[in-house]
């Protein structure tokens, strides 16, 4: 589905390598998780390859096509959902999500699955009300919403359980299993060891730019949990 291939980006000004020399890839129906500490390149990795940034050098391929030859047409096929929702706060709820829909061009199914998603994660009474009006997690579900309306085949996010209530994360987990159960590949950056561990049949552990450790979760972790197999790689100096 997607594959890294050699990825290297270097911050702004500076000949510190954001992310050095990436290789990952990502399979139909994985539920992929992305770990590590600030500042590790989780999040610039991200933006590569939703393109919010343009790589150094390496090469980004989906289903075996690289990106840049049709970016368009890529962003046709994927969702992203960054760590902090940036949306159109003088809209309502429903006028963002009939525009993301317009933009995908969606047919008239958006309707029932705007219903379906907006009703699951409890804010189907809110979308009359403009999102400047939402609180933090409510922008989080509203997000989530629009990505998920237009059935895309491989879902990016950055953090997507921060702000999100006990419901709404478990209802998330549910969706996500449904989706890859479909063939739909989820690579997703978390903080959160044990969801990570538990919940994804992959991960990947970047330090300092570079990956220290892909590959199957049990694989990755051993015969240790995922917490300490991280602690272990990052006290090795």
């Amino acid at each position: 589905m997607l594959e890294l291939r050699n990825l290297t980006k270097t911050y702004h000004g500076s000949d510190k390598k954001a992310i050095d020399d990436i290789n990952l890839t990502i399979e139909d129906g994985d539920i992929y998780g992305f770990v590590g500490p600030n500042g590790a390149g989780k999040s610039t990795t991200i933006k590569c390859i939703v393109g919010i940034h343009k790589q150094d050098s390496g090469e980004i391929l989906f289903n075996g096509r690289n990106i840049s030859e049709n970016m368009i047409e890529f962003k046709r096929q994927f969702a992203y959902i960054p760590d902090n929702p940036d949306l159109y706060e003088q809209l309502t709820g429903i006028k963002y999500l009939t525009f993301i829909a317009d933009v995908f061009k969606v047919d008239s199914s958006r309707n029932e699955l705007i219903h379906k998603y907006a009703s699951l994660f409890g804010i189907e009474s809110d979308l009359a009300t403009p999102i400047k009006a939402y609180s933090h997690g409510m922008k989080q579900k509203l997000t989530l919403i629009g990505a998920l309306i237009h059935n895309p085949k491989l879902i990016i996010m950055d953090e997507p359980f921060v702000g999100l209530d006990p419901k709404a994360t478990h209802d998330l987990k549910n969706i996500m299993k449904e989706l890859c159960n479909q063939g739909v590949s989820i690579f997703f950056s978390s903080h959160v060891l044990e969801v990570v561990e538990k919940f994804c049949n992959k991960v990947a552990i970047i330090k300092n730019g570079k990956i220290v450790a892909s590959g199957l979760t049990q694989d990755v972790k051993g015969e240790e949990s995922l917490e300490d197999k991280f602690m272990e790689l990052f006290n090795e100096e």
